[in-house]
């Protein structure tokens, strides 16, 4: 778990600080810089693109994973890693296409609420596209256990531009039409930036020959991407047809929320950078025992940290939105509900890693389908009951049967589950620190009642933890820092 720490850890204070920056955003910079209407359009682009670029890229980003670590000799690797940037080339082309013959009634399909929408709607494939190719450079470095530069670029790169952007607008140096396309242009240069740091891990020469073992390839990555449309699918459908129900306002409303409970993904995050490619080298060399190690060691560790922040989030949530502008209503149960599926999302560990890289991905395939279409079924059962709320009902039950169907395949082919002593107690301390700080109040500033109920709420949760052990290296690592502190 050396190198998986190592860069974990680096990972982990890159996304946080990403999360931080992106929390500025989303709360604060979003909320009085733009209109309602405007925000809703940024969030519903960026959601549209998250669609659709799976498709475009067609599992290579994860195919790179799963393949590179096999090839022994730098010839097959370059025919593989052509291979591998022809193949999204090639779908952009149809995509575009059909894109550019149907623009008309593309256009129509938003012109009745929500015409803002019509003017930006080519910048959705532009972003698909710059989408799609960064993910299939950035699992290149991951391949070479170099994740933190990339990281870097998918945490902070986008959020610092963004800020800038917005304070551009704030200071009428950019009209909120030019912002839009420069939010498009900064997708486009972090993609240059990302394509020359992965040239220089490898040297890539370009072959036109295949490589030996094609026919696998194109299988694995034909049935893959169906897993990256579902998983794209059950992330951001709920924005995309809170849109077709809705005005476009309550895209916003419903991101806020969405975006606060989505900090509970920041541990799976940061460690998924090292643990995927590891993950998929340990099942080439066949070395189930150790997989099975850093399928609980993971399991436990993001169990635990992101228990913390489920905590944090849920207790300072309503003391938050003081701090934002009135016309964005809290929706606790979206909070709630979404949290709680990134929290079991946290607690697979590195279930999705040993699905996607061994040969039954098949399975999650049909499995990961029959999820999306209940998603869009419950989204357009309860959006038009229940609003915003409907959203989050139908994300919560559709990934929870998901994952649930995750790690029974787990268990039953490879004998194995991430679960241990130390998972209940986790589970009890968040339980009862939920429903000991909720309603704990202070009558100070938003600000400084947030800061007292976190600081109280992060020493008694890490305290037990530690007195517990419940997590050995979550142990190592802070008894690590308070040398380090007091040498210093």
């Amino acid at each position: 778990m050396g190198i998986v720490l190592n860069q974990s850890i680096r990972n982990l204070i890159v996304t946080c600080i990403g999360f931080g920056i992106g929390a500025v955003n989303t709360l604060f910079l979003f909320t009085n810089f733009l209109d309602k209407e405007y925000y809703g359009l940024v969030s519903y682009l960026l959601s549209a693109s998250n669609l659709i670029w799976p498709l475009m890229a067609f599992g290579v980003h994860n195919t790179v994973v799963k393949f590179y670590s096999s090839y022994t000799n730098s010839q097959e690797q370059n025919r593989f890693l052509t291979m591998m940037l022809v193949i999204p080339f090639c779908i952009a082309l149809i995509v575009g296409t059909i894109g550019w013959v149907s623009y008309g009634y593309i256009l129509d399909f938003f012109g009745k609420e929500n015409e803002i929408i019509q003017s930006y709607a080519w910048t959705i494939f532009v972003l698909a596209i710059t989408l799609s190719y960064f993910e299939i450079f950035f699992a290149w470095a991951k391949v070479k256990l170099k994740s933190v530069f990339g990281n870097i670029m998918k945490e902070l790169f986008l959020r610092i531009c963004t800020m800038i952007l917005l304070c551009g607008v704030y200071l009428e140096i950019l009209t909120v039409s030019q912002f839009v396309y420069a939010i498009v242009g900064v997708y486009c240069i972090r993609l240059f930036i990302m394509i020359v740091y992965a040239l220089r891990l490898h040297e890539f020469v370009l072959s036109i020959t295949l490589p030996t073992n094609y026919i696998s390839i194109l299988k694995y990555s034909s049935l893959i991407v169906i897993a990256g449309s579902v998983a794209s699918l059950l992330i951001d459908m709920d924005k995309t047809m809170i849109e077709r129900f809705l005005p476009i306002e309550n895209v916003a409303k419903y991101g806020i929320c969405a975006y606060i409970a989505s900090v509970i993904i920041i541990p799976s995050r940061a460690m998924h950078q090292i643990t995927y490619p590891l993950t998929a080298k340990l099942i080439n060399e066949k070395k189930i025992n150790e997989l099975s190690i850093l399928y609980k060691k993971s399991s436990l560790t993001l169990f635990t940290v992101s228990g913390l922040l489920f905590v944090l989030i849920i207790c300072n949530v309503q003391e938050l939105f003081m701090l934002i502008p009135d016309t964005y209503e809290l929706f606790i149960w979206v909070v709630i509900l979404i949290g709680c599926a990134k929290l079991f999302d946290n607690l697979l560990g590195t279930n999705n890693a040993i699905l996607y890289s061994s040969d039954y991905y098949r399975i999650v395939l049909v499995i990961g389908m029959a999820m999306a279409f209940i998603a869009f079924v419950l989204n357009w059962i309860c959006i038009p009951y229940f609003g915003v709320m409907g959203a989050a009902i139908a994300t919560f039950v559709a990934v929870c049967c998901y994952n649930l169907s995750k790690l029974s395949i787990v268990q039953r082919k490879f004998g194995m589950h991430p679960f241990s002593k130390g998972t209940l107690l986790i589970f009890l301390l968040i339980v009862c620190f939920v429903m000991g700080f909720y309603f704990w109040d202070f009558s100070f500033h938003p600000l400084l009642n947030i800061s007292i109920k976190s600081i109280c709420i992060s020493g008694g949760y890490l305290g037990l933890i530690i007195w517990f052990n419940v997590s050995p290296d979550i142990t190592n690592i802070v008894t690590s820092l308070f040398k380090k502190s007091e040498i210093g």
